[in-house]
């Protein structure tokens, strides 16, 4: 029939036949090319898991992948670690299938888009069917063509997923303390926790038991600080940005400037004459300097305090030199601007 000619049994001179590889199968090679990705990937933190923990580099294989660290891995590491490898149109069909999945779980979902969605979803499964083997085509497969119409009906998909679901049974699979009476077990511990929970309303100062401190809940959590010194050419660089960007300074730059023009002088000798400048006026009582100009005069304090870390509205950052150190990294801040 002429179907798929490359995959026919080949037969040497020696009368030796065999099967040639499918174009979606991995060399050893690659298999070695594609794990040490995987475990050489730092994830920011809350991410994922530690993925590195899931790849055994002696066997070329994952082990262990719980729900969510499949989910990552087909939305995220997955376009990451297949590059280079496979042909070109292999690799771009499973692309497809994971910025497919990618769209589908963002929290804002635009409806117009739901139908290119649909669209899309319906060229990739026939891309995979004409490079996979049929086997590959389960049901579970074939769900995926219902996915943005049943986005449409119920709305986003991450409203409905059973991550929550999943952390919840393990707690209630930590109530298990007799393993012949489960069931028992759970429906005792979960009352109990609730009579705790329900009396430690009426104290003020108590705190909840069962419940932790919600990471999110805490603001501007500083993280693993010490003091240094600082090298005296970048303190004063310091000290000369936030005079240039003082509103009250505003006046003194001016008049400064009049005086001397050449702005080399002006990042050399600028803060030295403000300090003259405003000791001067202090010096008649009647002057109108005000604390802020006061501070701002003199020299700040050479020892500074330096965090490794810093948490805000639930997400926390990290210096470089800590990443290094961690299984995850969360040192670099991006911002999406809206046009």
């Amino acid at each position: 029939m002429g179907i798929r000619e490359s995959l026919k049994p080949i037969t040497e001179s020696w009368k030796r036949t065999f099967l040639p590889p499918a174009c979606y199968v991995l060399s050893r090679s690659e298999k070695r090319q594609f794990c040490s990705t995987l475990s050489e990937i730092k994830a920011p933190t809350g991410c994922s898991s530690n993925i590195k923990s899931v790849v055994q580099m002696k066997d070329l294989r994952l082990i262990n992948l719980k729900s969510h660290d499949c989910h990552t891995l087909m939305q995220q590491l997955l376009p990451v670690a297949i590059r280079g490898l496979l042909p070109k149109q292999v690799r771009a069909v499973i692309v497809r299938l994971c910025y497919f999945f990618n769209a589908i779980c963002c929290k804002v979902i635009d409806p117009i888009k739901i139908e290119e969605l649909q669209e899309e979803v319906v060229v990739t499964l026939c891309l995979l069917e004409k490079y996979f083997s049929p086997a590959f085509f389960d049901v579970m497969l074939h769900l995926v063509v219902h996915l943005p119409r049943e986005i449409k009906l119920c709305g986003p998909v991450w409203l409905r997923w059973m991550y929550p679901m999943e952390r919840y049974m393990k707690i209630l699979k930590g109530y298990v303390r007799n393993h012949s009476r489960p069931e028992g077990c759970i429906i005792e511990c979960y009352v109990a926790e609730e009579a705790v929970e329900f009396c430690s309303e009426y104290l003020e100062s108590a705190q909840t038991i069962g419940i932790p401190k919600s990471f999110e809940s805490r603001q501007n959590v500083r993280m693993g600080f010490k003091v240094t010194p600082v090298e005296y050419k970048m303190l004063c660089e310091a000290h000369f940005y936030v005079l240039q960007n003082t509103p009250e300074v505003d006046c003194y730059r001016l008049q400064y400037l009049r005086e001397r023009w050449l702005q080399a002088e002006h990042r050399r000798c600028f803060i030295p004459w403000v300090r003259q400048k405003i000791e001067t006026e202090l010096a008649n009582p009647d002057h109108c300097v005000t604390e802020t100009l006061r501070w701002l005069a003199n020299e700040p304090r050479r020892d500074v305090i330096r965090y490794s870390g810093y948490g805000i509205n639930g997400y926390s950052f990290h210096t470089r030199e800590h990443d290094l150190r961690s299984t995850t990294q969360n040192s670099g801040v991006t911002v999406e601007v809206g046009r």
